[in-house]
C-alpha cells in the first residue's frame, strides 16, 4: 500500500510553512526522546554528536542519504517536551525546522513545520519528511522501515499542488 501524503502548506509574512503531524500513542516526553536522544534519532533519521543545547551546534549524520553526510545543526530553541527549533545550512538553503508536541489523554501529536523562504522545491521537500515522519513512526512501533522509492516521485505532483 503506498503512503498518503498528509503535508500542509501555509503562506506566511515570510514565505511558507510546510507542515505534517503525526500522532502516538505514547507519552508527549517518550516521542520528545525519540526526536532528541542520539541513540533513538538514529533509527529515523541519524545519530547526533556535540553538546546539545540552545543557542549550540551539534553534527548529525543523515544515515538515509546518498554517502550518509554529516551535517551541522544549529539549536535555536529546545523546550522539553514540547518545542525542538533548529537549523542547518547546506548547499540547498537554510533549513529552518520546528518540533511541535501536544499531549492530550496519553495521545501525542507531532506536529512538524519547515519555514520555507520560498515554496520552490516543495515537490522534494514534502516526500522527503513524509518519510522521514514514516521511519519514526516504524521506528517506535516496531514496523517494517519504508522505502523512499514508496514517497518519492509518487507524492511530488501532491506537494507541487500545494504551491496553489
Amino acid at each position: 500500500m503506498s503512503p498518503i501524503p498528509i503535508g500542509r502548506l501555509f503562506k506566511t509574512g515570510e514565505g511558507s510553512d510546510l507542515v505534517l503531524t503525526r500522532t502516538f500513542r505514547a507519552s508527549a516526553e517518550d516521542v520528545w526522546l525519540s526526536v532528541t536522544e542520539s541513540d533513538r534519532t538514529a533509527r529515523w533519521f541519524g545519530p547526533w554528536e556535540g553538546d546539545a543545547g540552545p543557542g549550540r551546534t551539534i553534527k548529525v549524520q543523515l544515515l538515509f542519504e546518498e554517502q550518509q553526510p554529516w551535517c551541522d545543526l544549529r539549536i535555536e530553541a529546545c523546550e522539553p517536551p514540547h518545542r525542538l527549533e533548529v537549523t542547518s545550512l547546506d548547499e540547498f538553503g537554510a533549513w529552518r525546522i520546528e518540533l511541535l508536541l501536544t499531549e492530550a489523554d496519553g495521545v501525542t501529536e507531532l506536529r512538524f513545520v519547515q519555514h520555507l523562504d520560498s515554496d520552490d522545491g516543495v515537490g522534494e521537500i514534502g516526500p522527503g519528511w513524509e518519510f522521514y515522519l514514516d521511519q519514526l513512526v516504524a521506528s517506535r512501533d516496531g514496523s517494517p522501515a519504508v522505502a523512499f522509492d514508496d514517497y518519492y516521485p509518487s507524492m511530488r505532483a501532491y506537494y507541487e499542488g500545494l504551491r496553489g
